[in-house]
């Protein structure tokens, strides 16, 4: 005897609840146990140049900076009051020195601030001198 003559079969159903939750639980896990990159500081590697020094030499005029904020022209110590003083300061010196449109060579100390570097860029494009170069120490090898 057939009884089930008229009745159809279930068709499978796959239950994809318990997958979901178990890959919710894998992901807090995954969440939880990672470990994330700090990054503390910028490692930077300045260019090196190794090109010989051209026979002309341009007038320089050197600019140093410390880290306490003191500055000097030409190994001198200049006291900044604001930037148009220093400028007035650089346009005497570079004519004091007979330098027609001098090469401005900015030496600063690692532990200097970027303002104190901004103002020394300042004052030279108001004094009207408009070259301006970065001295770096050489690597030891």
């Amino acid at each position: 005897m057939n009884f089930r003559r008229g009745h159809r079969r279930e068709e499978v159903e796959i239950n994809f609840i318990p997958l979901i939750d178990l890959l919710l639980v894998i992901l807090i896990f995954l969440m939880v146990t990672t470990t994330y990159s700090k990054y503390n500081e910028l490692q930077i590697n300045l260019p090196e140049a190794s090109a010989d020094k051209s026979p002309d030499r341009p007038q320089v005029l050197n600019i140093g900076v410390d880290a306490s904020g003191n500055y000097s022209i030409n190994s001198q110590a200049v006291k900044f009051g604001s930037v148009d003083n220093f400028a007035n300061v650089l346009r005497q010196t570079a004519t004091a020195q007979n330098m027609k449109d001098p090469v401005i060579a900015i030496g600063a100390d690692a532990g200097a601030t970027h303002q104190a570097v901004v103002n020394v860029m300042e004052a030279s494009r108001l004094a009207g001198l408009a070259k301006i170069s970065f001295t770096t120490q050489a690597r030891a090898k």
